[in-house]
């Protein structure tokens, strides 16, 4: 069982911004949603959270309309991860991620001692061990974003869904997050720009385009010469490399218009 979408269809102020789109993603694989700016990548991810409707088509989770789940019981299965976090208060590491556990807490509050083994374990998941005292203002952003995944990790999810989660990182940060995310034993969606990125650590891609797909399957087999110039109009070649059964893209310029 796995959260999917079925023909969903969402028109957000006045435009149609997610068009027909079914996603079910193998449980425990990395999907990579990509696209360029506007293509619908963000819209989806909110269909999937369930922080908006659909007008047609379905989101499921274990084949129940996710509207029809409690959402305390949504956010014990699925976590979202968002392109950066901020906040203005003076809040320690351990702190910003024992806020995964809410969905899991007594109604009336209190931690319990479940509560503060899942932050531990969310914490080493991550490497921020030593850093669980530190203010959150003190951290790196790439520090930060393994914070938030942390913060999802503590909710103990099946599904991860993730909003370019290296924008603004250096690339070392990029790679430390996606290998992170790649290794998890949960599902994950992620909305992705970096193109190499995604052939690297993603099962599959889903190429959107307008909010339609435009194809779906193996990196290898979906990032062509040909797709990435007719949706992202640029030249480009593909380096496909036989161990790995990975590709790798060198971009050569726009497509002159």
């Amino acid at each position: 069982m796995t959260l999917e979408t079925r023909e969903v269809r969402w028109t957000r102020g006045g435009a149609l911004v997610v068009d027909g789109v079914s996603l079910r993603p193998d449980a425990g694989s990395t999907v990579g949603l990509l696209g360029p700016n506007g293509s619908g990548k963000s819209s989806l991810l909110r269909l999937l959270q369930g922080a908006a409707r659909p007008d047609d088509g379905d989101v499921l989770l274990d084949d129940r309309p996710l509207a029809s789940w409690r959402r305390r019981d949504v956010a014990r299965a699925v976590a979202v991860v968002t392109q950066h976090a901020e906040t203005d208060a003076d809040i320690v590491v351990r702190d910003v991620v024992r806020l995964g556990r809410t969905p899991h807490r007594p109604v009336w509050g209190g931690s319990t001692t479940g509560d503060e083994q899942a932050v531990d374990a969310a914490l080493e998941r991550v490497g921020l061990t030593d850093k669980a005292d530190r203010l959150w203002h003190t951290l790196s952003g790439g520090e930060r974003q393994r914070a938030q995944i942390a913060r999802a990790l503590a909710q103990e999810p099946r599904e991860l869904l993730l909003d370019e989660p290296t924008n603004h990182l250096d690339i070392r940060h990029q790679l430390e997050i996606l290998a992170l995310v790649s290794a998890l034993p949960v599902t994950s969606v992620i909305a992705l720009h970096d193109l190499n990125l995604a052939a690297t650590y993603c099962d599959t891609v889903l190429v959107l385009r307008e909010g339609a797909v435009v194809a779906a399957g193996a990196p290898a087999d979906v990032l062509t010469p040909a797709l990435i110039a007719d949706v992202y109009g640029v030249r480009a070649r593909v380096f496909p490399d036989a161990e790995s059964k990975r590709a790798t893209i060198l971009f050569d310029g726009p497509l002159a218009h």
